[in-house]
């Protein structure tokens, strides 16, 4: 079970008191573009065995979205922070890369 906190409200609860909204940082597809580049952005994820970047929502707290990074190998949680920023802290990404050279995540 993944114990997350959330980053708008403060609050520590189990996975279950989340949602997952899948994978974080997806470019929209705008007005205009092709069908293609429409379905690449409906259908196309990522699914990786390791670190992931991911959505989530306070479902049964705030309801406020934000994103979480995580392997998904180990479930090791390595940050939160709010959706409104457009790429994650780099205390997040340092955390890890350090991992990482320690062989715990790929």
């Amino acid at each position: 079970m993944l114990l997350i906190d959330c980053p708008c409200c403060g609050v520590s609860g189990e996975e279950t008191e989340f949602a997952a909204g899948g994978e974080a940082h997806i470019v929209r597809a705008g007005p205009g573009s092709s069908d293609a580049d429409f379905a690449s952005y409906l259908f196309d994820r990522k699914n990786p065995r390791g670190v992931h970047f991911e959505r989530w929502r306070h479902a049964f707290g705030c309801g406020k979205w934000f994103h979480m990074v995580r392997s998904t190998q180990t479930l090791e949680v390595f940050g939160v922070y709010k959706a409104d920023v457009t790429s994650p802290p780099q205390d997040i990404l340092d955390r890890v890369e350090a991992a990482r050279a320690e062989g715990r995540v790929k």
